[in-house]
Parts: structure tokens; sequence; C-alpha cells
């Protein structure tokens, strides 16, 4: 997602985010109203009204059109349909959702979890057990093989609890093993 169209999806959501401007929006989805209708239907001043209505313009929510001398607005439905479907488009949702860092909430949970390179307990959330994991794997060099031994001795300097974190490391499909053999697994990214 371009910054651009981020920038579009944030103004649709900060428009909407407003009380007074859903009212508005919900008001004129049955006919066109002028400011004054507006103030006395939401029981807000006129100028409260106006502001509102800038701010639905700007995002081509609202247009305006001129009788005489009052100006009446009204919803934009095509405009509201197309916005509504380019902003809750699943594709636009899942791109929103990568420019959300997880490797923020990753590097929370070892800091959570790990004093230095010590674990100080294993994760109880599966989760966040998974992080920790995923950092221990890393402890093991890819293409190298290990012996058990030296498996147990890799994660003991980490944990003393080196049978179950190897057992998890191996269920978690991060460490292979056969014929007591291990390796770390190449995670597809």
């Amino acid at each position: 997602m371009t910054d651009m169209q981020f920038a579009n999806v944030l103004s649709f959501f900060k428009v909407l985010s407003d009380e007074s401007r859903l009212k508005i929006v919900g008001a004129l989805a049955s006919s066109e109203r002028s400011v004054e209708e507006l103030a006395s239907l939401l029981e807000l001043r006129g100028p409260t009204v106006s502001h509102h209505l800038s701010r639905l313009k700007e995002v081509g929510l609202v247009v305006m059109r001129t009788e005489g001398t009052t100006h009446l607005y009204q919803l934009n439905m095509k405009e509201l349909h197309a916005l509504s479907k380019q902003v809750l488009a699943m594709e636009t949702i899942v791109n929103i959702a990568d420019t959300v860092s997880t490797d923020t909430w990753e590097r929370k949970i070892l800091t959570d979890f790990f004093e230095g390179e010590r674990l100080k307990e294993i994760p109880a959330s599966r989760k966040k057990r998974e992080v920790v994991l995923r950092w221990l794997s890393h402890q093991f060099e890819p293409g190298e093989r290990y012996k058990e031994k030296e498996v147990n001795n890799i994660i003991a300097r980490h944990h003393p609890d080196f049978a179950t974190l190897r057992r998890e490391l191996i269920g978690a499909q991060l460490l292979s093993r056969e014929n007591s053999i291990y390796w770390r697994v190449e995670q597809a990214v």
C-alpha cells in the first residue's frame, strides 16, 4: 500500500469516526438538507454543522447545491460506495496490517522472557512460546548437524529444561532429527 493510499484510508476513517458526522451522513441518506435543518435535527449550532459538512466534503461524501441563498447538502452515494468498496476491500485491510511491524511485538516478548540470553521461563501462551522457540532455533547454525548432547548443551545455556525445549523445537518443526542427529529447519519466508 502506498503512502497516498494509506492516507486516503486514514482520512476516510477519521472523517467517519466523529459521532456528529455519522449522524449528518445518516440524516443526509434520506434527503438533502440545509445547515439549519441539520443543526435543528442534531441539536447542534450552525457553525458546528458547517465545520462537519466541510470535513465530509473534503473526502467527497457530501455535495452541495445552491437554491437561492440556501445551501443544500446531500450524501454523495456514488462516492460513498466507491470509498467503502476501496477502503473495506480485504486487500486494503491486509495491506494496512502489513504496515504494522510484528518485529516490535516479538522484541517485546523476547525482552519480557529473557534476561540477557537466559530464558527466565517458558511462556505458557502458544504464540509467545513460538517467538521464544524461533529465537532459540537461531542458536543453531543452518546446515550444521548436531548430536543430541550438543543440542542439550546449546539449549541449557539459555534454560535448564533443555529436554522440554528440545521437544518443543522438534514439535514446532524448527529443528529436525533423524538417528539422534539434529539440524535446524530453514523456514519458508
